[in-house]
C-alpha cells in the first residue's frame, strides 16, 4: 500500500520575489491594462489573474477571441492602485502608503478582493489622522464599511475643530456629513458647526450648480440652532436672508425654545448638547442632558 505523500515548502521569500518581478513586466506577458486619467500602459498575465481573481476572470473572458490581443481600458483606478492589486494578485503582499491606500481600498472592494480589503481597512485605521479621516469616512459610507464608518466617526469626534478645516470635509456627500451632524460627541460648538455646513454648501453648490439651500437640505435639519444665543441665533437669521440655507421654520422653532425657556422633548437632538458646546445662560432652561 502506497504510504500518502507529504507537501514541503520551499522558501516563500525567493518565490515572491521572483513573481514579484513580473508585475508591470512586458516579458511573456499577454494582457495590457490602460489605467488612469493618465492612461499609463500597465503589463500583466492572464492565467495568473484569472486564477487569482474573479472579477479579472469574467473581464479577461470577454476581451478574448477577437484576435490580436487588445489593451483593456480601466479608466477609474489610478495606476499606483492598479499596480498595488497586482502586487498583492501576485504575491500575496502589497506595499500600502497613506497617500494611496484608501484607492487601493477601493480597487479591492470593486475587484472583490476580500483579504486585500482587509488589509487595507488594517492600515487605514493604523495611519489614520486629521488630513485622511474625512476621506476615509467618504469611502466607508459609499462602499458600506460599517467598521470603517465607525473608527472615522470616532476619530473625527475627538478631532472635530481640526477636521472641518480639512478640504476633505468640504468633499464628503450628503450621506456621508448625515451622521457626523447627528453625533453628541462631536468637540466642536454650534456656532462652528453651522458655519462649517455652510463652508460645505457653497462648495457643494459651486460643483453641482445647485443653490446652497437645495445642497444642505439633506443634513441642515441636523444644525441645532436652539443652543445658539439670542444674539447668534438673530446673526443666523439675517445671513439667512441673504443667503438662504436653513429653512425658516427651523429657525422659528429655535425662537420657540428660547420664548418657551425650555427645550421641546418631542424633538430631542434639536436642543441637547453636544460633547464641545460652549455654556450659554440660556441652557440652564432647555431640561435636555447630555448623552
Amino acid at each position: 500500500m502506497e504510504t500518502p505523500g507529504l507537501v514541503v515548502h520551499g522558501q516563500a521569500a525567493s518565490f515572491s520575489t521572483a513573481l514579484r518581478s513580473l508585475v508591470n513586466n512586458p516579458q511573456f506577458s499577454d494582457v495590457c491594462f490602460v489605467v488612469g486619467q493618465e492612461r499609463q500602459e500597465v503589463f500583466a498575465h492572464q492565467c495568473l489573474l484569472a486564477c487569482r481573481c474573479n472579477f479579472f476572470q469574467r473581464l479577461l473572458g470577454t476581451e478574448q477571441g477577437s484576435g490580436v490581443p487588445r489593451p483593456v481600458v480601466l479608466s477609474t483606478v489610478p495606476a499606483e492602485a492598479f499596480l498595488a492589486v497586482l502586487e498583492f494578485l501576485y504575491t500575496n503582499s502589497v506595499k500600502l502608503h497613506r497617500h494611496s491606500v484608501l484607492e487601493v481600498l477601493t480597487a479591492a472592494v470593486e475587484y472583490g478582493l476580500e483579504e486585500l480589503r482587509e488589509l487595507c481597512l488594517e492600515f487605514v485605521e493604523k495611519v489614520l489622522d486629521v488630513e485622511l479621516a474625512c476621506e476615509a469616512l467618504q469611502v466607508a459610507v459609499t462602499f458600506g464599511l460599517g467598521q470603517l464608518q465607525e473608527r472615522c466617526i470616532a476619530f473625527i469626534e475627538a478631532h472635530s475643530q481640526e477636521a472641518l478645516r480639512t478640504r476633505s470635509f468640504l468633499e464628503l456627500s450628503a450621506a456621508a456629513l448625515l451622521p457626523l451632524l447627528q453625533s453628541d460627541k462631536l468637540c466642536v460648538d454650534e456656532a462652528e458647526l453651522v458655519r462649517a455646513a455652510r463652508s460645505w454648501a457653497r462648495v457643494g453648490a459651486a460643483v453641482l450648480e445647485r443653490p446652497v439651500a437645495e445642497v444642505a437640505a439633506p443634513v441642515v435639519r441636523e444644525l441645532r440652532l436652539a443652543l445658539l444665543a439670542p444674539a447668534e441665533l438673530s446673526a443666523l437669521e439675517e445671513q439667512n436672508r441673504r443667503e438662504p440655507l436653513i429653512p425658516v421654520e427651523q429657525i422659528v422653532e429655535a425662537w420657540r425654545c428660547h420664548a418657551l425657556r425650555r427645550g421641546n422633548p418631542a424633538q430631542g437632538a434639536p436642543c441637547r448638547r453636544r460633547r464641545g458646546t460652549l455654556p450659554r445662560e440660556h441652557h440652564r432652561f432647555l431640561g435636555l442632558p447630555f448623552k
